[in-house]
């Protein structure tokens, strides 16, 4: 599978979360995303989380990628799965089964997130047909 690998920014806002208490601890944000690379993208999505007084926590996001990809135009969707264990972090960020459109028809793949000082970094492996 070819891996790329590049910078994104994101920008996450908090949305209203309906007929649940606060006590729930539960959240809502809007994703905004530009991706830079190999993936020349934008994308919008929403995420949905839950946490504890322990450090622990979920979360799961959609989002709809819409750009390049090595230069094969389309549009794709991306699904994450995070999980925080008394502060150990696991994160799994897949592609929607038959999500690609027009070039990326057929993508698969598996999508990295590295933070380091600050800045965001993805490590995108994938395959086309």
């Amino acid at each position: 599978m070819p891996s790329i690998s590049g910078t994104f920014t994101v920008k996450m806002q908090p949305l209203d979360v309906e007929n649940i208490p606060a006590e729930a601890m539960i959240g809502r944000r809007s994703i905004d995303k530009q991706f830079h690379g190999p993936l020349e993208a934008t994308s919008k999505g929403q995420m949905l989380s839950i946490g504890s007084a322990q450090s622990s926590g979920v979360y799961v996001a959609v989002e709809r990628v819409t750009g390049t990809l090595e230069g094969r135009r389309g549009s794709f969707a991306l699904h994450h799965t995070g999980i925080m264990d008394r502060g150990k972090p696991a994160l799994d960020i897949r592609v929607a089964p038959d999500s690609g459109t027009d070039e990326l028809t057929g993508l698969t793949g598996t999508l990295a997130i590295d933070i380091r000082d600050g800045a965001h970094f993805y490590i995108f492996e994938y395959a086309l047909p």
